[in-house]
């Protein structure tokens, strides 16, 4: 556990072992729940699918590409849940790939159009 007051940034770092030096690591969504097991239906979206859903996110300058920083405001969750869970999902891709997910950076799922 990790100890911190409301609104106070966290500050996370990833860092991917590897003896590949051509390596990225993305980091492509961040969610937070009130409960360790369930990160499907009471959660906090902080970044889904590269793209930034929490105003107080951000990235920060990391010398190696196998390294990820960023940080967020510590919330809390409604009815006053002391403790809040964190679950990140990170990209590999090798470096120089565009096409990779690793370079799209975020993507918006178009809606479907129903059927008359």
């Amino acid at each position: 556990p990790y100890y911190v007051d409301i609104n106070q940034n966290l500050f996370l770092e990833a860092y991917l072992h590897s003896s590949d030096p051509n390596l990225v690591l993305f980091v492509d969504t961040c969610v937070a729940s009130p409960t360790p097991h369930n990160f499907t239906t009471v959660t906090y979206d902080i970044i889904r699918n590269g793209c930034v859903r929490d105003s107080t996110y951000a990235t920060y300058y990391s010398p190696y590409t196998h390294m990820v920083r960023f940080k967020f405001n510590a919330f809390q969750f409604i009815r006053n849940n002391p403790l809040v869970y964190l679950q990140c999902e990170l990209v590999v891709c090798r470096a120089y790939d565009y096409s990779s997910r690793c370079y799209q950076g975020c993507i918006t799922r178009s809606k479907r159009e129903a059927s008359s």
